[in-house]
């Protein structure tokens, strides 16, 4: 498996596999629900992506999206490509709302709302609660898309 899927906590952190694609949850959840979208493929340009790879993001993108608002109910969804510090290819999925939502006891806020997300600030739940919400994300993955 390649580094940026490790160092987002692969296998533990995973919620949804494809052929090409890989949805972990995000350690420090800068809003909740905050995944990443990495590519299985060893590139570490998107251009450098395989067509197929192309035509499996979309359905990972859609299954994220629906995913995303059935459990947190965001206004906006901003997916960023930074790739500096992990250069494989990878998008953070920060699902955006105004206020806060709560989830086991925890206040999450979008503390850039309306502005670009605050990528250093959030929360970074322990493993056992990171864990727990990795394992309810793809609960809910499999009941809307049988795997």
């Amino acid at each position: 498996m390649n580094p940026t899927a490790l160092k987002f906590g692969y296998p533990q952190s995973l919620i949804a596999e494809s052929e090409h694609w890989l949805l972990l949850l995000r350690p420090r959840q800068v809003t909740l629900g905050s995944l990443v979208l990495v590519c299985k493929e060893p590139v570490q340009a998107f251009g450098a992506v395989s067509p197929e790879a192309f035509g499996g993001l979309q359905r990972m993108i859609a299954g994220t999206e629906q995913l995303l608002k059935g459990f947190v109910d965001y206004q906006r969804i901003n997916y960023l490509m930074l790739m500096m510090v992990d250069p494989e290819v990878h998008f953070h999925v920060i699902p955006r709302y105004d206020g806060c939502k709560t989830w086991a006891g925890l206040e999450f806020a979008d503390a850039g709302w309306p502005n670009p997300p605050l990528l250093a600030s959030g929360l970074e739940p322990e493993p056992p609660l990171r864990a727990q919400l990795a394992g309810e994300l793809a609960r809910r993955w499999q009941q809307a898309h049988g795997a």
